[in-house]
Formats: C-alpha cells, structure tokens, sequence
C-alpha cells in the first residue's frame, strides 16, 4: 500500500503566499514536499530529486509552466 509519506510533490508556482499554501497542505496530508519559485527554479530540483508529482502553475517569470513541461516531456 502506498502511503503519502513515500510520495513527493514539487509544488511550483511565483507567487509565494500560494506556494506556501499548497505545500502547507501537502504536507499536513503527510507528503514529502519540494518548491520552486519558477520553471528554472524547478528543473534544478527536479534534477537533483526527481518528484512523484508536481503541482505546475503555467504563467510565471524568467521560464513558464508551459515550457518546463515541454522541456519535461521531451527528457
């Protein structure tokens, strides 16, 4: 049985307040929980630590949710 103590969740998005918010959840779910502040942000912790999966807001700065996920789905 999965437990969400075994699952990690990248959760990426610019705004901060809503950051918190949802890894704040996460983690009181029980999940393991990484951030990122922007899609360049994210594709340095993915690199490192490989998520379960990624709660991706699409319209942000410097790299958009849209092109991580075209640069994710290409690797």
């Amino acid at each position: 049985m999965v437990r969400p103590q075994d699952k990690t969740v990248l959760v990426v998005d610019d705004e901060p307040n809503v950051r918190e918010y949802l890894a704040q959840i996460l983690l009181d779910a029980g999940f393991n929980v990484l951030q990122a502040g922007d899609g360049s942000e994210a594709m340095e912790v993915i690199q490192r630590q490989r998520p379960d999966f990624i709660s991706l807001d699409l319209v942000m700065p410097k790299k958009s949710g849209h092109k991580l996920l075209y640069e994710l789905r290409k690797d």
